[in-house]
């Protein structure tokens, strides 16, 4: 079965393609399906989309990429099922889906972040007004299967389709191992944060505490996907995410933090960063939005907190106390493999794919994925 993956970005770019279907695509073609990945995005596209300003450049670039997608569509028929993360072009209505689907070819449909949001980005704003929210809707009402991060996207999909399903976010846990070692006698704990340009704001948000605790504890900070990064009073090392190292980087925490501002977006978005911690055996602190309230048990896996009173506590504690912040990670690890583990969540996307492509009974899902992996 060929199985066409229409997504936005490049392979090993961007969190979410990555930790959704990107990390499903080995167990798929275990099961016998011949996949195609195509991204909106080329290299250029890709180098420039994350720049400010250039909008020449930029238009120029994306007007090449939506001519690629017509082109690709046009094809969509040699293909047996078309597998779409959020949207086939990052501009414009729905039109490019709704010529797949009259062409006739089934269509799965997945996203994992409140997309249907009005949003205006930082470094492309005259751009962000070609976008048009409104088409998540209309590309629920497409499509054969929904595919939702959580229970908050689900309510949103049922509005139009009656087949919506809730995959989390998962974690492969065969590249993503359990940290093995503990920090020497005498080194100061790593605190460690993981995001990226657009998300360091959140970090800001406990600049003070993390100050604060500079003057009480001794710590460092490594922040990992925003080079430039800096922190007065805070001994802090910085450096950009690389695909290559992100499982190292994490092995040199000791506590992960993920502070959020409690706004929408956040209450509605699916949140990996807490569960890379988690899957790497680190204890975790993370503020109580959304998912992080199921993810987390406090205390017991990992620990919540809001405010700069609460952040600075469990700080403490941690630092404080190595054999708990062991104790925590060992039992955060637990809960990935039991309920976030990708061979467990794909085996549960290819069910769907079978029955979307009318074969339920299929021998083309095997009792243990992982054995076909090559």
């Amino acid at each position: 079965m060929k199985l066409l993956v229409v997504a936005p970005s490049l392979r090993n770019t961007s969190p979410g393609s990555r930790f959704r279907i990107e990390q499903w695509l080995p167990y798929f073609e275990a099961a016998g399906f011949s996949c195609t990945y195509a991204a909106f995005e080329d290299e250029t596209l890709h180098e420039l989309i994350y720049t400010k300003g250039n909008y020449v450049g930029k238009t120029s670039a994306i007007l090449q990429a939506f001519g690629r997608r017509v082109s690709l569509t046009s094809r969509a028929r040699d293909f047996d099922l078309v597998f779409l993360y959020e949207e086939a072009a990052r501009i414009g209505p729905a039109l490019l889906e709704r010529a797949i689907r009259w062409l006739g070819v089934p269509l799965v449909y997945d996203f994992c972040d409140p997309i249907y949001l009005p949003y205006r980005s930082p470094m492309n704003h005259q751009l962000s007004r070609l976008k048009c929210f409104g088409k998540t809707a209309s590309i629920c009402r497409l499509a054969d299967h929904v595919l939702v991060g959580n229970d908050a996207l689900a309510d949103y999909a049922l509005q139009y389709n009656s087949k919506v399903t809730v995959v989390p976010i998962t974690i492969d846990t065969r590249i993503y191992r359990a940290r093995e070692t503990t920090r020497p006698l005498g080194e100061p704990p790593v605190i460690g944060w993981s995001g990226s340009h657009s998300t360091v704001p959140h970090l800001d948000g406990i600049r003070s505490v993390l100050q604060e605790l500079a003057r009480i504890r001794r710590f460092r900070l490594l922040v990992v996907g925003a080079p430039a990064y800096r922190l007065e009073g805070v001994d802090c090392v910085a450096r950009p995410w690389s695909a290559a190292r992100e499982v190292e980087d994490l092995h040199e925490m000791d506590i992960g933090i993920m502070p959020l501002p409690d706004d929408t977006w956040t209450r509605l978005r699916t949140h990996l960063k807490v569960r890379q911690y988690m899957g790497a055996g680190i204890s975790a602190i993370a503020s109580p939005a959304g998912v992080n309230r199921e993810l987390v048990q406090d205390g017991v896996n990992g620990y919540l907190a809001e405010g700069a009173e609460e952040w600075l506590d469990r700080l403490v504690r941690l630092i404080d106390d190595p054999s708990s912040r062991l104790a925590i990670g060992r039992r955060a690890r637990a809960t990935i493999e039991e309920r976030y583990s990708g061979e467990i969540w794909a085996a549960r996307v290819l069910q769907i794919l079978n029955q979307v492509l009318g074969r339920e009974g299929s021998s083309a899902l095997p009792d243990r994925l992982s054995q076909n992996l090559v």
